[in-house]
């Protein structure tokens, strides 16, 4: 999963899950040219060097990564990011799907070098040019691009989708102007493209839930609430229910371990702990794929 925030948020579905899941190798990406730039360097296997970095307010930067990978120590930047680029190289390879998410068609495009930039890391707002990608632009990057990508991995399913969250920085008309044309890109490709589909996250924010208390308090952000009305959807679009029921009870697992587990009766909390053990026992035996480790050691510590 790759793409703007919203990519998190459901990525951290799975996560939870115990699932098989990288989302955002290179840190949040808003763009087209940002995500397609990152997927590109991820299938080249292009690694990075302190040369690609900025130096700004004594902290290395890339232009090509969100704040996460910034650091006083360049080396320490290069590192973290050709690590995940090996990571998000060995995923992609085996994935079955791709799910991108894209943000907003506005850039910002640095002065100095003329490319547009994934983060501008609160460098000065003048150092750049802001931009409206065309919907031509966004389709021409991307045709060549899954190109590349299905000859990576030919058994690959890309499913696209747009972010709910508005860019309330363009305005209420700017931002429908800058989603309006993801929408069309995106319409054109899945249109022209076998093997593309596209899932509604936005339109079941925008137009499903339709409220105000489905927003974070800064109204533009899902809640967790709506978060987990469209990861039901999402749940109940691609997940089998064998899958869904198997899900629900690994989560389950990893839930009883964030919760403090209160009594002073040292027979029953052993006796609940035995039972999660038990349950783990279950779960792996039938699906050796699900790493609960951590789960497994937590009960065992109350156990001894």
């Amino acid at each position: 999963m790759t793409g703007s925030c919203f990519a998190e948020e459901i990525g951290a579905f799975f996560t939870r899950g115990k699932m098989d899941v990288l989302f955002n190798p290179f840190g949040v990406l808003y763009n087209p040219v940002s995500v397609a730039d990152s997927l590109t360097r991820i299938i080249k296997k292009e690694k990075f060097s302190e040369d690609d970095l900025y130096r700004f307010n004594d902290r290395f930067i890339s232009f090509h990564h969100d704040t996460s990978f910034s650091s006083a120590d360049p080396a320490r930047s290069v590192r973290m990011i050709n690590d995940n680029l090996s990571v998000a190289a060995e995923k992609l390879r085996k994935a079955r799907f791709l799910f991108i998410t894209f943000g907003t068609a506005r850039v910002y495009r640095f002065e100095k070098s003329g490319k547009v930039v994934s983060n501008c890391h609160k460098i000065p707002e003048k150092k750049f040019s802001r931009e409206i990608l065309t919907v031509e632009s966004i389709c021409e990057i991307w045709e060549d691009l899954i190109k590349k990508i299905k000859t990576f991995n030919s058994e690959l399913s890309i499913v696209f989708t747009v972010s709910p969250v508005r860019h309330w920085k363009d305005g209420a008309h700017g931002n429908q102007v800058s989603k309006s044309i993801l929408f069309v890109a995106i319409e054109k490709l899945i249109s022209t493209i076998d093997g593309l589909s596209y899932f509604p996250s936005y339109e079941l924010l925008i137009d499903d839930l339709r409220d105000y208390r489905y927003y974070k308090d800064d109204m533009l952000h899902p809640s967790t609430k709506a978060v987990e009305y469209i990861w039901d959807y999402f749940s109940d679009s691609y997940f089998t229910e064998e899958t869904k029921k198997l899900y629900k009870e690994i989560f389950a697992v990893v839930r009883a371990t964030g919760h403090r587990l209160m009594g002073d009766n040292p027979a029953e909390l052993k006796k609940f702990s035995e039972s999660m053990l038990a349950r783990i026992d279950r779960l792996c035996a039938g699906n050796r794929s699900i790493d609960l480790k951590k789960e497994r050691d937590y009960f065992r510590s109350l156990v001894e």
